[in-house]
């Protein structure tokens, strides 16, 4: 059964950081598109970060100047590494799996991490 796990949320005081993990198990991890996304209180899932199979990035808005999205595939595993943490970066941090083969297309969900930055 395919699981992405995430950890390293938390609490942190804006200024800080923090970096998210996500690991997969049971999916050819290297041929997946890996993605974070985050989902504030009230508000919708938007798009954080996105790494393709061959390491390109992709960020939205201006988080390119503060996240960092990497991949090992060595250890199945996508990271988030977050600087200068605000108080509007508090959310649930969620990793995504998607890959189309075949017509068909695989999209796998973890279940989230929480972030809180706050003083």
């Amino acid at each position: 059964q395919v699981q992405l796990v995430e950890s390293g949320g938390g609490l942190v005081q804006p200024g800080g950081s923090l970096r998210l993990s996500c690991a997969a198990s049971d999916i050819a991890f290297s041929y997946y598109v890996m993605a974070w996304y985050r989902q504030a209180p009230g508000k919708q899932r938007d798009l954080v970060a996105v790494i393709t199979s061959g390491g390109i990035t992709h960020y939205a808005g201006s988080m390119k100047d503060r996240f960092t999205i990497s991949r090992d595939n060595a250890k199945n595993t996508v990271y988030l590494q977050m600087n200068s943490l605000k108080p509007e970066d508090t959310a649930v941090y969620y990793c995504k799996a998607a890959r189309a083969l075949g017509g068909n297309d695989y999209v796998y969900w973890g279940q989230g991490t929480q972030v809180t930055v706050s003083s």
